[in-house]
């Protein structure tokens, strides 16, 4: 319950200690905060009888006089204006003002300047500035979450917002639990090690003071990872049940959209899939596909049988009774509708894209080996006509991704399969991910191919045999998790920040991952919880990923055809550079970005400092 609590009591001492009729005014960001904490009942408990985004309360000139403001905003500058600007004109009587961040010294000034009608009653810092959309997992829902891959001499403005952004929400969230860590961040990644260098300086320099807790005999860790160390669950078919909704229809702040599954009811066109607020859910989200089925037959029979004990109604006491349970009895129909639109339409898209056969080649490159069967497997799948194109561009990547030194003409003959079957998606990407993510740039046994332990581990399930071969792959997280209960997580692996090192094992780790996290690996973080291990563990992210948004980032790059075209002259990337204009960058490479290969950027970067000649 640790983040979800965190964040409800935030919530409830904005609310409790304002009484009579309020309107609760949110941000874009702090709108998702609030909607996965708390429902919209117990917000009326509260007495809030009306909820507005800021700017269009600031569009808005109708007066409110009788209703007090309560605003939850992130500390940006386009807030602070929208506030300066409800001040000058107040509509409501009376302005409560919380942030969920630090708030700088200009900020508080232009907010003291401009309450000229002291109407403004109170202003706080309440440390919510992340999404905690189950106890332990957090995001932060970056919508620019692809900018970690750039390096930062092609947009260095974006990146340092991105980098800001991460920092803020890793601060609030030790804010929260009233910890400051130990901060640890894999080696092999430049983003990474900054956003810990720069997090640690905020914690231990600049706001000292603020994370001065009570220290506890070990501190805690903070873990930073890059999602490039683990490209491969991203990108894998998901067959538990949370993991399942959100890689075949999509989850946002923990709602599911309906609207385009055939023929719903207005009401189940958006639904509600928190474990927080749904029994049944909670009891079966790290459930496989298959079981979930039939405890939604039971949940069904359940249902029909209090239906039938509703149709039988022949005394007043029976009326009472009805009309008592009627909301119960609702909202199990409501629920139980939502669950079986869910596991219908899931099988409708499993059929129609034949993803247990895809799934099963995606294992089998995840977890065994066996080259040659695989580039028949791969093959033979690319050929099918009924294999949508992103699970061909998926397939592609995980033979890359497994195979990039054994096998490159079977794999130049993959690219080129994808080329003329895929008309939406180019082997560029492919190409990209492997220069993003290959043997060479990750920390990790991924595939459990290096490490002589994970070699005999893998050997011996072999002759086990699995229990389900849809979900016998592990995250890599997993590993970590245990290497950190074993005492075995490298240093020269996972280096410290400064000074402050571990005296022991942690009893608390946060896993912060750049570039975002998977409900995969979600699943992995509870049950490692579940299991008693002495070290609790909470998983955050820039944003929550299914293999679509994730094989298919790199195009907001412009990526598309990456290989497809030459390097940039010598003085084409000179000028590049030299200026810094991004939109120059892109133009002069046809919408490619110089390939933004990671050795034609070095190359860009050394001679930009050589030469003297600008074009």
């Amino acid at each position: 319950m640790v983040m979800v609590t965190a964040v409800r009591d935030y919530i409830n001492r904005m609310l409790q200690d304002i009484s009579g009729m309020k309107v609760f005014i949110l941000d874009s960001q702090t709108v998702s905060i609030v909607s996965v904490a708390y429902s919209q009942s117990e917000l009326l408990q509260k007495e809030v009888f009306l909820v507005e985004l800021v700017d269009s309360i600031s569009m808005s000139k109708e007066s409110m006089s009788h209703l007090k403001a309560v605003f939850f905003l992130r500390p940006t500058s386009e807030n602070i204006q929208h506030l300066r600007r409800q001040l000058a004109n107040p509509r409501f009587g009376e302005y409560h003002l919380f942030f969920s961040n630090m708030l700088k010294d200009t900020q508080i000034h232009i907010l003291a300047d401009s309450d000229e009608q002291e109407v403004v009653q109170q202003v706080q810092e309440l440390y919510a500035d992340f999404v905690a959309v189950e106890p332990y997992h957090f995001t932060l829902n970056i919508s620019s979450n692809h900018l970690y891959m750039l390096p930062a001499v092609v947009d260095p403005s974006s990146l340092q917002h991105f980098c800001d952004r991460v920092v803020d929400g890793i601060a609030a969230v030790f804010l929260a639990l009233k910890r400051r860590p130990v901060i640890r961040y894999q080696r092999t990644s430049d983003i990474a090690k900054r956003i810990a260098q720069e997090t640690a300086k905020l914690m231990y320099q600049q706001e000292s003071g603020l994370f001065d807790f009570r220290r506890t005999e070990v501190s805690p860790l903070l873990l930073i990872l890059d999602r490039r160390d683990d490209p491969l669950t991203p990108l894998l078919n998901q067959w538990t049940y949370q993991a399942m909704v959100h890689e075949l229809i999509g989850i946002q702040d923990n709602k599911v959209d309906l609207r385009n599954v055939g023929k719903v009811p207005k009401d189940q066109q958006e639904v509600v899939l928190s474990s927080e607020q749904d029994a049944f859910f909670k009891a079966n989200m790290y459930e496989n596909f298959g079981d979930i089925g039939m405890n939604i037959k039971r949940m069904v029979d359940d249902f029909q049988q209090v239906a039938k004990s509703n149709q039988n109604i022949q005394t007043v006491e029976d009326m009472a009774k009805f009309v008592e349970n009627y909301p119960d009895y609702r909202k199990m129909h409501g629920n139980v509708s939502k669950h079986v639109t869910l596991v219908t339409e899931m099988s409708r898209i499993v059929e129609e894209r034949k993803l247990m056969l895809v799934s099963e080649t995606e294992q089998e490159l995840a977890c065994n080996g066996g080259q040659g069967a695989a580039f028949e497997a791969v093959t033979n799948l690319l050929n099918n006509e009924s294999v949508s194109d992103i699970d061909r561009l998926r397939l592609v990547m995980l033979y890359a991704l497994r195979y990039e030194k054994e096998s490159p003409v079977q794999l130049m003959q993959l690219f080129n399969k994808l080329a003329s079957r895929s008309a939406k998606y180019k082997p560029g990407l492919v190409q990209f991910l492997l220069k993003q993510a290959g043997i060479d740039k990750r920390t990790g046994d991924l595939f459990g191919n290096r490490d002589l332990l994970n070699i005999a581990r893998n050997m011996a399930r072999g002759l086990k045999g699995v229990e389900n071969v849809y979900t016998q792959h592990q995250p890599l997280l997993f590993q970590t998790m245990e290497s950190i209960i074993k005492g075995r997580l490298r240093d020269v692996d996972y280096p410290f920040i400064g000074n402050h090192f571990q005296q022991g094992r942690p009893q608390e780790v946060i896993f912060f991952v750049v570039g975002g996290t998977t409900y995969e690996e979600s699943r992995s973080v509870a049950l490692q919880n579940a299991s008693n291990s002495g070290i609790r563990f909470i998983l955050g992210g820039s944003a929550i990923l299914n293999s679509k948004r994730y094989a298919v980032s790199r195009r907001k790059l412009g990526l598309d055809g990456l290989t497809m075209r030459p390097p940039l002259s010598r003085q084409h990337m000179t000028h590049c550079l030299n200026t810094c204009n991004y939109a120059t960058y892109r133009l002069l490479s046809g919408g490619l970005m110089v390939r933004l290969f990671l050795k034609d950027l070095e190359e860009a970067q050394r001679i930009a400092k050589s030469s003297t000649n600008v074009v």
